[in-house]
């Protein structure tokens, strides 16, 4: 059986659903062309909304933008998240895609800390525990992390070779190659590892944003390296790189299906 809804409400939450990604709002005869509704129409749906304080026309502009009303329904809604939660529904849609092992993983200063794993469906899989702490620059997720930060945050975590823990023989070393792995990660928006934390173990990572463009947390996908290769890698960077979306959509960030 069919849902009754109401097509003024629907009409209201599509105006709004409209002005969230513009930055500098619209006018009601670009409202009007975006959404197909009669002029009289707009009119009264935006003046409904700006008395509820949902939205906010400009006297000088007569641009229509987002107001108070609509942010606070935003931040109630980010006060209900729970980041673990987000996280292992996320990576468990991602894990039912690969089979392998999914993370999630936040920082602690130059640490990578676990919240969220997981399992591989395999026989064969790697072994990690939910609140482990890793060294950041031995894993691809604590280097999605890392991509994220400011030089000079980049600098007082590592202002010198010295202060990179080795966790093997393939681990990053040097201060000079920490930096050339965080550039790439942030042109190409993931990263990798390769037996840097496990000498049996390859895995890939992406950042995720919430609503403010804050990186909050890294989703990885790792892999013992019998089953690692190049296709493979390919397939698991474009899922790693969907399941970080769909998590930072989760959290309210604006990124494109």
């Amino acid at each position: 059986m069919a849902r009754l809804t109401a097509p003024a409400l629907r009409r209201g939450l599509d105006i709004l659903e409209l002005l969230v990604d513009q930055d500098e709002g619209l006018r009601v005869p670009e409202i009007t062309q975006h959404l197909g509704l009669p002029r009289a129409t707009t009119h009264e749906l935006v003046n409904t909304l700006a008395d509820r304080g949902y939205v906010t026309i400009s006297k000088e502009t007569g641009r229509v933008v987002m107001g108070l009303s609509a942010l606070r329904l935003g931040a109630g809604y980010e006060r209900g998240l729970d980041l673990a939660t987000v996280g292992r529904e996320c990576a468990g849609e991602v894990a039912r895609a690969c089979g392998e092992t999914v993370q999630v993983v936040v920082r602690d200063g130059g640490f990578a800390v676990f919240i969220v794993r997981i399992d591989s469906t395999h026989s064969v899989r790697l072994v990690s525990q939910v609140g482990s702490r890793l060294p950041a620059s031995c894993t691809a997720g604590g280097k999605a992390l890392l991509s994220a930060l400011p030089a000079r945050e980049l600098d007082e975590l590592f202002p010198n070779d010295k202060a990179l823990q080795r966790m093997t023989a393939n681990s990053v070393s040097t201060r000079e190659r920490l930096l050339s792995e965080v550039e790439t990660a942030r042109e190409r928006g993931w990263t990798e590892e390769y037996c840097e934390s496990n000498d049996h173990a390859a895995c890939v990572a992406a950042p995720v944003y919430d609503r403010l463009g804050h990186c909050v947390a890294a989703m990885s996908i790792s892999v013992p390296t019998p089953r690692w290769g190049d296709a493979e890698k390919e397939h698991y960077v474009e899922l790693v790189l969907d399941g970080a979306k769909a998590m930072a959509r989760r959290l309210g960030a604006s990124v494109p299906s």
